[in-house]
């Protein structure tokens, strides 16, 4: 507990509001300015650095870019190993845990010891990790690093500790599970073949023990040749030989013939009495042509051969379709008896499994499900109906059914607004999944007592928004919402929006949702804002369109001095209110023909239409088109329902809308709306040289982070496979300045949303041609940016200059300078050399001046927030005001007249004049909160919800009613002030109002730039949350602004990561770690000790189903295969040991783990003594070997000595 007082009389620059931070704390003009009074603020300050501690909680959605599968038939729970080294463990719905090899390297194969709560993995850096399930998080216990052989198969027979893997050079080795050391029995390639052979017989593909006996292994190799090895006797009972390459094999049950699936597209079946050839040769798909031939098909890849009591076995394969149809999709074949059923899947197929009733290899298998593995999906069939229906996936693995753009998160929602949105959206769900109950039911899972309503908003490039519930760390759909059908259909080619983004002209950028009014807002990449009421009652209604000029003349941008006294907005009525179908005259209205003026860029619906409960449109507002040049892209939105008012910016100016009256209140320029109290000095510059209109290379919408350069950003979700990180060249980038305030060239703070024109990049020779067919301001890219495409290649030729700062970039970018007063600028082959070599910073010099910037610089409102505040310094009480944020640092309060009256409200004009205060910051604002008095959070006011739609009720008529905060928490103190914290890119500031007094700075990062921030409430307290773009996350404590902590979470942040974090109250926060799946995490003590209790268990205790009594016949007759002992034959007395060079052991994450906490005591010292005897016994054992060698080689020599001794001992001296 910490007591802070600030005393404020007589505050000055020597002060420590002063001399931490920027001096320009007070007044308009950046002087420090004193209190008016003197007065004490006591708060009682209870957040300490141990109430924060940052960890992951669970991961959301469809395993990005998956490569194996495995499911436990007894605890019925499913792995997915993935590309990046991945485990995803899914059970009954509230079952999904989420791990990570540390090595990050593929996943190639995942076996589950059945019933046993452990899974083996095998990755691509030839190494096998065995994890614990027993617990809520698993662990891995045990690996074993293969260094001379690459690992290509692995099979752990049921109830078996003995592993066999299959290896690159064809041999085979035995692994210890419960140990994890390589036994001394290996099956060596050339055993296995006929010694005649005279080819390698190629990689191990498939091991598998026979059904009939477990002592007999069967080992299938690529090159064709399967060899069924005796392990007892150690020798080869058969071998088989096919002209092409093995790709699986399945066996039937009763152990006597098997399935192989080939290259060519065939399956062939063969007997074991008869192994010469194959008894039967099948191409599923392959039809005889006219000429007598089979058609070529392609290859089948895997086959499973599963039999039931009461019908035919099923066959089930993927793959063997012929090549002569070109884009067919891929399939997976159900042979049942006669009927052949082909299953179309939308995405290809990575693996498949069938779930059958029994472990027993040597039983009927009765399978009742396949569960397929696709690369963009999971999808799991129903055997068990003619139809194969396939069941209702309840995981949410549809999050990137369109690419993700934008996300929000809301915590401690209305109560009743997750049922409501849950019943809605259940109207509209998939009809014709089977009805039986989802098959991977593994695991416990319970509600918990520290759960509260949680929402999570998406946004994607199709214009669809996702609401899921996200309480209790699950996810799921509650409703959809397509923003595509307020507009007119797009034919293709046609309409302003196909120039700018072409397949996807209705991307969403940002959402703004008020949870208690209900109304959501939407922002697309086609300069267009979509206000949505709720209602829960379907309507008749016609769409109402704004229009709004919101762009900079071009002349004022080339040439600002051919005019100076030009306002970026030439028009003198665009201040004023505005009739929703009329905007200003502008000067760009008589350009000559063809060049798009005064339209916007898509075509909102101008009838009547009947929308279904849920959110429907009220109002849509879009920028327009001037002078050929297209709409800016808009980077701020705010929305209050409590005064009926919408703002939003972009890198040209404000706009303020009442959409309950439907009208414009406020259309300026950045610069306008600065009025006397501008901080900066503006000069005038003279014309260019060859003039150029901006709209040739103007950069629109989300797609401003593409680059038609060497730096390309990989946009097509098509191509999302052929992604991979370039660690090493991005941590190269960004260590080249400590000042870079950019990731690989591309901007990434919120600032980078901004969008106007630039100097045109070089493009590459190729692209010429295809730039100049072009229209104006049509930017060389087709698919709209998605958060989940932000992929980054970097360029490897040294002759690009990097940018010196986030500004010189952003200058590359939209072809205006971004200045901010905390930067310096180095030229750049693509800026304005003379602005850049100039000194910028924003420091005060001994003279009243400041620094100057361009008259043409374009300042882009980068935060907005309605608040009850202080406009001016004098103003005796709070009124509606509105908060500023700018990208040069600048803060401007608007305040604002609206009446209260209901009627009034609906008649009367809101008045707004922008002449309120001024701060300054360093660097671009990125958020805004408010305090009382006593430090608690003010709620910004809202109205509560009504459905306006409902039927009249003459009793109770439907009357706005509206919810304010006082900006004090007791009546003594009301109307003495409140705190406002300001969070720039570079620091946060606290003010008191309405005196504009700086109380606290804190720098709070010199190397980097913070991309989100967040005023939060954590612990029963409030704290300022930011994530940095070098991946560090820091709280801080309000208002005192002190450090409580600061971890480097991510040791990589890209693109995708820096557009959909966002923090929410309570102490967590989201991202989408990967194109498919959403990461929560919580920097949360107290949700962080309470993260067991609401995880899953992966593991059940469950008695192990007995084997069916096979009878004395078959028992008899049927081979002794339950006499067969596995440790008597791989145990270390019969078989020896294994070379220790061949692998090598590693002790687990989890015994590391305990070591580390016991090495301050006697437990400690007994480790530390443990790691040193099983290092002097590997040293031991390494010597054991060199001995045996050295043996080996004395013998070799005594024995030549002999020879040469016998050979010599009867020859006379005259006989050498």
């Amino acid at each position: 507990m910490k007591k802070i007082r600030k005393v404020l009389d007589g505050l000055t620059t020597s002060s420590p509001g002063g001399t931490i931070g920027s001096p320009s704390c007070g007044s308009a003009a950046g002087t420090p300015t004193a209190a008016a009074t003197p007065k004490e603020i006591d708060i009682q300050e209870t957040l300490v650095s141990e109430n924060f501690q940052l960890c992951k909680t669970v991961r959301h959605g469809f395993p990005y870019q998956p490569t194996a599968l495995a499911f436990d038939p007894v605890q019925k729970i499913l792995a997915i190993g993935s590309r990046s080294g991945g485990v995803r463990i899914l059970g009954r719905p509230g079952v999904d845990c989420y791990c990570q090899h540390e090595s990050g390297a593929a996943v190639l194969q995942l076996q589950f010891l059945i019933n046993e709560g452990a899974l083996v993995t095998a990755c691509a850096d030839d190494t096998l990790h065995l994890w614990n399930l027993r617990q809520r998080r698993p662990a891995v216990l045990h690996s074993l690093k293969f260094n001379r052989e690459r690992i290509t198969f692995c099979h752990l027979p049921f109830q078996s500790k003995w592993l066999y893997v299959g290896t690159e050079r064809g041999n085979t080795h035995i692994v210890n599970i419960e140990s994890f050391i390589l036994s001394g029995y290996v099956i060596m390639w050339n055993k296995a073949i006929e010694l005649s052979t005279k080819t390698h017989p190629g990689p191990v593909v498939h091991l598998s023990d026979s059904p009939k006996d477990e002592g007999k292994l069967l080992i299938g190799f690529e090159s064709g040749t399967i060899v069924q090895w005796d392990l007892r006797g150690k020798k080869a009972d058969f071998r088989m030989h096919y002209d092409e390459a093995i790709h699986s094999v399945g066996w039937h049950h009763e152990g006597k013939q098997f399935m192989c699936s080939h290259s060519d597209g065939s399956l062939t079946m063969w007997n074991l009495r008869n192994t010469t050839r194959p008894f039967q040769v099948t191409f599923p798909h392959g039809k005889v042509q006219k000429d007598g031939r089979k058609e070529s098909c392609k290859p089948i890849l895997k086959v499973e051969y599963k039999t039931s009591r009461n019908s035919e076995p099923f066959i089930i394969f993927s793959g063997g379709l012929s090549y002569d149809k070109a884009g067919r999709r891929p399939t997976l074949t159900i042979m049942h008896g006669k009927a052949i059923t082909v299953l179309e899947m939308d995405y290809p197929i990575v693996e498949f499994m069938a779930l059958c009733e029994t472990p027993y290899n040597n039983e009927v298998q009765e399978p009742y499900a396949v569960v397929v593995l696709l690369e963009k999906d999971l999808i799991v069939v129903d055997l068990t109906q003619s139809n194969f229906p396939v069941f209702e996936n309840p995981y949410p693995m549809d999050i990137h059914e369109s690419p993700v753009t934008c996300t929000a998160y809301f915590a401690e929602c209305p109560p009743d607004i997750i049922p409501i949105l849950y019943s809605i959206g259940a109207k509209h769900k998939k009809t014709g999944y089977s009805q039986k109950e989802w098959p991977i039911s593994g695991g416990t899972w319970t509600l918990g007592s520290h759960t509260y309503p949680e929402i999570i908003i998406t946004g994607h490039a199709d214009g669809s928004i996702k609401f899921w519930d996200a309480s209790a760390i699950t996810l799921q759909m509650l409703y959809k919402l397509k923003t595509s059908k307020v507009f007119e259909k797009l034919k293709p080619g046609e309409g302003r929006a196909a120039e700018l983004v072409e397949e996807d002209p209705f991307a969403i950028q940002m959402v703004s949702w008020c949870p208690q009014s209900r109304i959501f807002c939407v922002v697309g990449i086609s300069a267009h804002i979509i206000l949505y009421r709720f209602s829960k009652y379907d309507a008749n209604t016609q769409i109402v369109s704004l229009e709004v000029r919101l762009q900079c003349e071009s002349e004022d941008v080339i040439s600002p001095s051919e005019n100076e006294n030009n306002p970026c907005f030439s028009e003198p009525g665009s201040h004023s209110p505005q009739p929703h179908h009329q905007h200003p005259a502008s000067p760009g209205a008589g350009t000559p023909e063809g060049v798009k003026d005064s339209i916007p860029c898509i075509k909102v619906k101008d009838r009547m239409v009947r929308v279904p409960p849920g959110y429907q449109a009220e109002l849509v507002i879009q920028l327009l088109w001037v002078d050929g040049e297209p709409p800016q892209q808009i980077t701020s939105l705010d929305i209050n329902s409590a005064y009926g008012l919408l703002a939003f910016g972009n890198c040209n100016g404000l706009a303020v809308v009442d959409y309950l009256q439907k009208t414009i209140l406020l259309c300026m320029s950045t610069l306008d709306l600065y009025g006397a109290a501008d901080p900066y000095q503006r000069l005038t510059r003279s014309p260019r040289r060859n003039r150029q209109s901006t709209s040739e290379f103007c950069m629109r919408g989300l797609s401003n982070f593409y680059s038609d350069s060497k730096k390309r950003i990989r946009t097509s979700y098509q191509s999302l496979t052929e992604l991979s990180d370039n660690q090493q060249s991005i941590d190269m980038e960004r260590s080249k300045s400590p000042t870079s305030d950019h990731v690989n060239g591309h901007c990434t703070s919120p600032t980078s949303q901004l969008c106007s024109a630039g100097k045109p990049r070089v493009p590459m020779v190729p692209e010429g041609p295809r730039l100049t067919r072009r229209g104006p301001g049509r930017p060389p890219f087709r698919k709209a940016q998605s958060a989940a495409c932000m992929e980054i290649s970097l360029p490897v030729s040294h002759t690009e200059v990097g940018y010196a700062s986030r500004r010189a970039m952003l200058q590359q970018f939209h072809g205006v300078t971004m200045y901010s007063h905390d930067e310096h600028h180095t030229s750049a082959p693509y800026c304005w050399s003379e602005r850049e070599s100039r000194e910028n910073s924003f420091s005060r010099s001994r003279s009243s001046s400041v620094s100057s910037i361009d008259r043409d610089t374009k300042e882009a409102i980068t935060t907005l927030q309605f608040a009850e505040s202080y406009g001016r310094k004098n103003d005796p009480v709070p009124t509606p005001c509105l908060w500023v944020g700018t990208s040069l640092g600048v803060v401007l309060v608007i305040p604002m007249s609206i009446p209260t009256d209901q009627e009034e409200r609906m008649e009367e004009p809101v008045t707004i004049g922008p002449s309120g205060a001024v701060l300054m910051l360093k660097g671009s604002v990125l958020r805004f909160g408010f305090l009382d008095l006593m430090g608690a959070l003010i709620q910004s006011p809202y109205e509560v919800w009504r459905d306006l739609n409902a039927p009249e009720n003459p009793d109770r008529p439907r009357k706005r009613k509206l919810v304010n905060f006082s900006p004090s928490s007791s009546q003594d103190t009301c109307g003495e002030g409140h705190l406002a914290v300001v969070c720039s890119e570079r620091q946060a500031k606290v003010f008191l109002m309405p005196s504009q007094s700086c109380l606290f700075v804190h720098n709070i990062t010199e190397s980097s730039f913070v991309l989100r921030a967040d005023v939060v409430s954590v612990c029963n307290s409030v704290c300022l949350a930011c994530f940095c773009a070098n991946g560090h996350i820091m709280t801080i404590s309000l208002p005192s602004l002190r450090p409580m902590m600061d971890i480097n979470y991510l040791p990589l942040t890209d693109m995708r990561i820096a557009r959909t974090f966002c923090f929410t109250n309570g102490g967590q926060a989201l991202y989408l770690s990967s194109p498919t799946e959403i990461q929560r995490i919580t920097y949360s003590q107290e949700m962080c000790d309470n993260l067991q209790e609401m995880l899953g268990e992966l593991f059940t205790p469950i008695e192990t189903p007995e084997a069916q009594n096979r009878g004395f016949l078959k028992g008899f007759f049927g081979g002794n295969a339950n006499t067969f002992d596995r440790e008597e034959l791989f145990g270390e007395a019969s078989a020896g040991k294994a070379s220790r060079s061949l692998a090598q052991h590693i002790p687990g994450q989890a015994g590391m783990e305990g070591m580390k906490v016991a090495a301050s005591g006697v437990v400690g010292d007994l480790a530390r003594a443990r790691i040193a005897l099983d290092e002097r016994g590997q040293r031991l054992g390494e010597l054991e070997d060199r001995t045996a060698l050295m043996m080996t080689s004395a013998e070799t020599f005594s024995k030549h000595a002999h020879e040469l001794m016998l050979k010599c001992k009867d020859k006379k001296w005259y006989q050498f």
